[in-house]
């Protein structure tokens, strides 16, 4: 499969950002150029509006039983 081809959902791209926030952290680096800076602000916005929605309280197994049980239904994009 493409990697580039998937679409991500809201539980994932919350996950994502979790996690390299959290290595960003823990790698305690200071100087930051322009466009990292940029990408920091892009970061932080988007975690602050995800945490606002259900997907912060969802898991990997209540996300896969889900797909799990829309599979029947063969639904598109």
């Amino acid at each position: 499969k493409d990697a580039n081809a998937a679409l991500l959902s809201n539980f994932e791209v919350f996950q994502l950002l979790t996690d390299l926030k959290q290595q960003r952290k823990e790698s305690g680096k200071n100087k930051q150029s322009s466009g990292q800076q940029n990408l920091n602000t892009i970061m932080y916005e988007t975690l602050k509006y995800i945490s606002k929605t259900p997907c912060r309280y969802q898991s990997p197994e209540t996300v896969r039983d889900f797909l799990m049980t829309m599979k029947g239904h063969k639904l598109t994009k």
